[in-house]
């Protein structure tokens, strides 16, 4: 963990002094999007040293084979994973000859790297000598712009400091690459053509096996101490890539600027053939617009953002630079434009978990949008589940289900299961349970009841036929049991009844009967419709009913709480404390064998289902289950620290919620996990947002109503938000000396605080 290394900010992550040992980590935490494409803070210029190059396409992917010793029934095929897309930041320069490369200058002075959250830009600036003994200043601003979204800008500013020199300037793109993270080393890109015509550059390629064809384009303007140059250029094309040169001769002090207008079009929204028309309309559009006005327009884009999600917090800048930062990736990740869409776990900050659709999604993700985007926001990433519904059944038929059960991937680009791994693969199979949870839960927070009878109900029937059919009865307990599994915590694999999952079948089964009921009895024509396609029948919901009723959870008498799988006892209970530091994370310094025979958790399990399901059960109990798991709880997930946060806060145990909050808002800023240089933790950041706003807040939805209990950690002075709610948009402030809750649009609103109905007009 690195807390010096990123300096305190309210508006922006700064870096200060070069560290060759840090570059790969400032590449993720510099990373900028907008929700169609992405860039990793890599050096538009040449860099030889360790470096992990990273462009990234929303929705383009290639399906990688799997690649294990061994075969099963029912393994995925391939592991579909984003892919490293073409180059197209690329500005290489030589200086008298001389390539530049900050790995090989001789001094290096005054680096600095700024994230402005506030405005959504990139800058990089240093002053640095080279081995010809040419001293230079370079300023570098990158922006991925939020609106004209397939367009990025590259403002790159040289300034000889000690002599005159030739400087060549070489602008490029290249196609030519390759990912960090791939089975075989296959190939993924085919390049189709490469021109150039007038300043301007095209390379066009296209996926392998999945044929996604995309137009990385580029042209470039130059400026000799703040005056356009009308310049010649000489261009230079390989098989993969171009380059276009453009020579000038520079005195001591002046500065040169390239800017360069660059990006993606994509036939996911054009037809192939169009590409380059598209990409020659964006770079018209850009390059009238000019450089000054993209930014002020790309601030005003993020302005209309901040408006709405931002959370302020007065006191405490590193608590305030850490949720900024979660929400500022959040929304760099999904905009919620397109339902085709979802949200990886990485994001577009790198390539680990393949870029892919996980359960964090439906846990985590949607709470944030749904209170801080307009609801269709949230209601297009429940449809991205319903338009994968007919995959998710093809997914359990694969393992032996029938009759329209449906298993959701725990890992997806297009609906298809494509992770490898067994016990994941086979077994996490409370993410069906997810899935549904965020069909209710954006029902009770949005009060939109027409997503059920529309799209839900089909979800949740392949869901429950699922659950009816994985339990087992057993003659011996004379109830339901769920056998070989994998709970939340991935430190037990092919445990018999976890309980986090039995419960949520348990409730699957329950609510799916109660929403069958609802719309046969509200939404004739729609019902009339799920049945022809289902066969739905009240036998059906009987017998899930009936399997609920008898499901069954391990419990213990002694310790007065339901166990988080059958053999958990079984173990030698010896809690986190007494581990070496050493040893920690034990992820990176134990064996799987030695982890899988440990008591250790991985991340909230048992405590996970208190949290989905917290209306079920007292204060008292969820306090009993708290102080029994979380000694044995190492948190070496990114989802681990903020549910423990929202439980701690409920228990009234604000510095024990404050410490999980730091961790989890700040996870990635100090490196707690020591790998953030393989990207960021992008899903985990809205379970920060829920920390706050769940857990100090308090904020509940309860009988259409809702409602806070706040409660203020020590180190602040006060705390504040805007919730959209149904249409209407209310601000909220907590401090010690009292609350403040005001209406900026939309219906007056009745809320309940501490317990007191009070209306916000």
């Amino acid at each position: 963990m690195n807390q010096d290394y990123i300096q305190p900010n309210e508006w922006s992550i700064i870096e200060e002094g070069f560290d060759k040992e840090m570059v790969k980590s400032s590449e993720s935490l510099f990373s900028i999007a907008n929700g169609a494409m992405g860039q990793r803070a890599n050096f538009e210029e040449t860099y030889t040293g360790p470096t992990f190059q990273g462009s990234y396409i929303g929705g383009v992917y290639y399906p990688d084979k799997t690649r294990v010793g061994w075969w099963k029934n029912g393994y995925p095929e391939y592991f579909a994973k984003v892919i490293n897309a073409p180059n197209w930041i690329g500005i290489n320069m030589d200086i008298d000859g001389e390539a530049f490369d900050l790995n090989r200058c001789t001094e290096i002075k005054k680096f600095r790297r700024e994230l402005n959250m506030k405005e959504g830009w990139y800058k990089r600036s240093f002053e640095a000598t080279m081995n010809n003994g040419v001293r230079l200043a370079i300023e570098s601003t990158r922006i991925l712009h939020m609106d004209l979204d397939e367009l990025g800008i590259i403002n790159y500013q040289v300034t000889l400091l000690n002599k005159d020199a030739d400087v060549l300037l070489k602008p490029y793109l290249d196609g030519g690459i390759t990912n960090e993270d791939s089975n075989w080393d296959d190939k993924f890109w085919e390049t189709l053509s490469v021109s150039e015509d007038n300043h301007q550059a095209f390379i066009r390629s296209r996926t392998m096996k999945t044929h996604f064809d995309v137009c990385t384009y580029m042209q470039s303007k130059i400026f000799v101490d703040g005056i356009e140059r009308s310049m010649a250029y000489k261009a230079s094309k390989g098989e993969q890539s171009i380059r276009l040169n453009y020579k000038i001769r520079l005195e001591k002090g002046q500065t040169v600027t390239l800017q360069k207008y660059a990006g993606y079009t994509v036939s996911l929204n054009h037809k192939p053939e169009a590409l380059i028309s598209a990409a020659k309309k964006n770079l018209s559009e850009g390059i009238s617009l000019g450089f000054e006005k993209l930014k002020e327009s790309q601030a005003a884009a993020w302005a209309s953002v901040w408006e709405m999600a931002d959370i302020s917090i007065k006191g405490d800048v590193k608590a305030q630079q850490g949720i900024r930062f979660n929400i500022f990736q959040l929304n760099q990740t999904y905009s919620g434009k397109d339902a085709r869409l979802n949200i990886g776990p990485k994001g577009f900050t790198g390539e680990k978990y393949g870029g892919s659709t996980y359960w964090d999604t439906e846990a985590y993700c949607i709470p944030f949008y749904m209170a801080t985007k307009d609801q269709e926001v949230a209601r297009n990433l429940l449809t991205y589940r319903y338009n994968h519904l007919q995959k998710a059944i093809e997914n359990a038929k694969k393992l032996g289900f029938t009759n329209g059960a449906a298993l959701y991937p725990m890992v997806t680009m297009n609906g298809e299961e494509c992770h490898n791994e067994w016990e994941i693969t086979f077994e996490e199979i409370h993410r069906n349970g997810a899935i549904a949870f965020a069909i209710y839960n954006y029902e009770r927070y949005t009060g939109d009841a027409s997503y059920i009878p529309e799209k839900g109900l089909e979800v949740l029937i392949g869901i429950a036929r699922f659950w009816a059919q994985r339990a087992t009865f057993s003659k011996q307990k004379d109830k339901y049991v769920i056998l070989g599994v994998t709970g939340p915590n991935e430190y037990e694999n092919n445990v018999n009844n976890n309980w986090y999952t039995n419960y949520f079948a348990k409730w699957c089964l329950e609510y799916t009967s109660a929403m069958v009921k609802r719309v046969s009895e509200e939404h004739g024509a729609d019902f009339k419709r799920i049945k022809e396609k289902t066969s739905i029948t009240s036998e059906e919901t009987d017998q899930w009913l009936s399997i609920g009723g008898k499901m069954y959870f391990p419990y213990s008498e002694e310790h007065g709480v339901y166990l988080q799988q059958d053999g958990f006892l079984d173990k030698e209970l010896i809690p986190v404390s007494e581990l070496s530091k050493a040893q920690r994370p034990i992820n990176q310094n134990w064996s799987w064998d030695r982890i899988l025979r440990s008591p250790y958790i991985k991340q909230a399990d048992t405590l996970q289902g208190f949290y989905f399901f917290e209306n079920d059960f007292s204060v008292e109990q969820l306090e009993k289950h708290f102080d029994f798991y979380e000694p044995f709880t190492v948190h070496e997930s990114s989802l681990s620290p903020c549910v423990h946060s929202i439980q701690a806060a409920k228990l009234g145990r604000m510095d024990q919620a404050y410490a999980f909050y730091l961790r989890t808002s700040r996870l990635d800023l100090d490196d707690y996990n020591k790998e953030v240089e393989e990207g960021c933790h992008i899903t985990s950041m809205a379970g920060t947002w829920m920390s706050i706003v769940e857990g100090f807040a308090g904020m509940r939805v309860r009988e259409n109503q809702l409602y806070f209990e706040p409660r203020i950690p020590k180190q602040w002075e006060s705390y504040g938000f805007k919730i959209n709610f149904r249409g209407s948009i209310l601000k909220v402030r907590f401090a010690e000396a009292g609350n403040e809750f005001s209406l900026e649009a939309g219906a007056p609103v009745a809320i309940v605080v501490n317990g007191k109905t009070v209306n916000v007009k």
